[in-house]
């Protein structure tokens, strides 16, 4: 079992394949999103591209509406927080983090 976008039934069906699915409850898909999460963060270990920054900001976006936060929420505490402590352009080391 795997969590897959909304279309991925509709398209295996056109493909001559059934797929056998279930709505996940709330709790279901909240650990299949943070599997997702960490999927789609091996991906991008593997190969840095644009496909996959996108797969990633969707599990992302899906995560902050568990919490009520849509994209435009995260997009304000992320520009707060590089207002603050800055962001990683200037690619910063830590060579002692504790």
């Amino acid at each position: 079992m795997k969590l897959v976008r909304d279309k991925i039934p509709e398209i295996m069906d056109a493909k001559g394949k059934k797929p056998i699915i279930h709505t996940a409850s709330a709790d279901e898909f909240k650990r299949n999103l943070i599997e997702k999460l960490n999927e789609e963060v091996l991906e991008i270990k593997k190969e840095l591209n644009a496909e996959e920054l996108a797969d990633l900001l969707e599990v992302i976006y899906s995560l902050g509406k568990l919490i009520w936060l849509t994209p435009q929420d995260l997009e304000k505490i992320r520009i707060k927080k590089a207002e603050e402590n800055g962001d990683f352009s200037k690619k910063i080391i830590l060579e002692n983090p504790k």
